[in-house]
């Protein structure tokens, strides 16, 4: 039976137990999913993201949920994208690599990522996709407590990308 979802729609009402969140390197909110994660959680989770320092890309750090639902807030900060060769792929790989580590530390059981990179930064979408379920599903191993990772969508076009990229339970 597959342990990956996917799921259109908010994140930040999604009931699980951490959320990713696809940070800048300040930490400190931004537009996208950055913005609708520090609205919902609340201001208590901008204090906790200052005494952080930042977070530079491809890595992971974690605060916890505040008003959200989910106990955790796993923030990961992806690459813009330039043109492919500027190791956008090794960086993006990374940042769901560093998550799925953040998730085994905290003994997660469900865990929802959204995709990462694919906006404002420009990744294209079924590139980044084909990332994600490929690092993921090789790291699932290591997370013997996670039942369920779900990927989060905004769109349709993302949601048939992931569908297509899933294996079928």
């Amino acid at each position: 039976m597959s342990r990956l979802y996917v799921h259109e729609g908010d994140i930040t009402r999604l009931q699980v137990d951490a959320i990713v969140n696809a940070a800048n390197e300040s930490l400190l909110g931004g537009g996208g999913v950055d913005g609708a994660i520090h609205l919902a959680a609340g201001p208590g989770l901008l204090e906790e993201c200052k005494r952080l320092g930042g977070c530079a890309v491809g890595d992971a750090k974690v605060t916890g949920g505040h008003a959200l639902l989910a106990k955790w807030v796993i923030h990961t900060v992806g690459p813009v994208w330039r043109d492919g060769s500027m190791g956008e792929d090794s960086l993006l790989a990374s940042c769901y690599r560093r998550c799925m580590e953040e998730a085994a530390k905290l003994k997660v059981g469900s865990l929802a990522f959204p995709c990462i990179s694919t906006g404002v930064y420009g990744f294209p979408q079924e590139r980044a996709a084909r990332i994600a379920v490929a690092t993921v599903t090789a790291d699932l191993a290591k997370c013997e407590r996670l039942e369920r990772v779900v990927f989060v969508t905004f769109d349709s076009s993302a949601t048939e990308i992931y569908q297509a990229l899933l294996p079928v339970s």
